[in-house]
């Protein structure tokens, strides 16, 4: 098996090298036809922004939409979060072009700026259901972004508490956000949707693998059904052997 890690900008290397350390080979993506060749995407942290611009510039944004509409597994960790999202706001001027499929509203720099960021306890029971492991899990979060609003077809994996500082007070926040500023706040920070994972943190920068064995397990899945869908079709050979039956004689 090999996943496929967006390598243009940000912490692909860290991501490639944790699924060395569960025995995957990672394989970096930079060009649209690239893609052809793995079966799983995993778009890392970075600066979302420079991400968006360069895959502007390989014209990767086409590609990536149309390998997440054929539902092959894709994990987004924080800018790649972002990228996945249907809506984002707080963006910078002018916007970012996004890849989308991701039913949720995401704030950009939801826990604020690169100073800060912060590490946290997350209690994450689906992934120690899935893995085993301790409880909760050390999620580190750079300029985080965090998720409003998720559609009802989306699960929700993990949250926290949002810090006071956090961008939830910001005029860009939505009004439910602004109304309990002053008070603990939930703050969604992982999602899953079909073949979809999401993490506003990042998995790849610590030593607990347990992230990215889940993802392989979305991965094992997928091609386990697809493996079912063909076996259930006809062979060639069936149906060459098969002769028409006619109603009326031939002459």
């Amino acid at each position: 098996m090999a996943v496929g890690v967006l390598a243009l900008q940000g912490s692909f290397n860290e991501h490639i090298a944790a699924l060395k350390r569960v025995g995957v080979k990672g394989v970096e993506i930079r060009k649209p036809e690239q893609l052809q060749s793995v079966t799983a995407l995993i778009i890392p942290g970075g600066e979302s922004t420079t991400m968006a611009k360069l895959a502007e510039y390989h014209n990767l944004f086409p590609a990536l939409r149309d390998f997440v509409k054929m539902g092959n597994p894709v994990w987004g960790t924080c800018a790649g979060l972002i990228f996945l999202a249907d809506k984002a706001i707080g963006q910078k001027l002018g916007g970012q072009e996004l890849i989308g499929g991701l039913n949720c509203t995401v704030h950009r720099n939801f826990f604020g700026s690169q100073i800060q960021s912060f590490e946290a306890e997350i209690s994450v029971p689906e992934i120690v259901a899935k893995e085993g492991g301790p409880p909760s899990f050390r999620g580190v979060f750079i300029r985080a972004p965090g998720i409003l609003e998720v559609g009802p077809e989306v699960q929700v994996l993990a949250e926290i508490s949002a810090p006071s500082h956090t961008s939830a007070k910001s005029d860009s926040a939505p009004e439910s956000l602004e109304e309990n500023a002053g008070s603990e706040k939930k703050v969604i920070v992982a999602v899953k949707q079909g073949n979809l994972l999401a993490t506003a943190f990042h998995p790849e920068l610590t030593a607990d693998t347990r992230w990215h064995s889940y993802f392989l397990k979305m991965v094992n899945e997928t091609s386990q059904e697809a493996s079912t869908s063909t076996s259930l079709l006809p062979s060639e050979d069936l149906i060459l052997s098969k002769k028409p039956k006619y109603d009326l004689p031939i002459i």
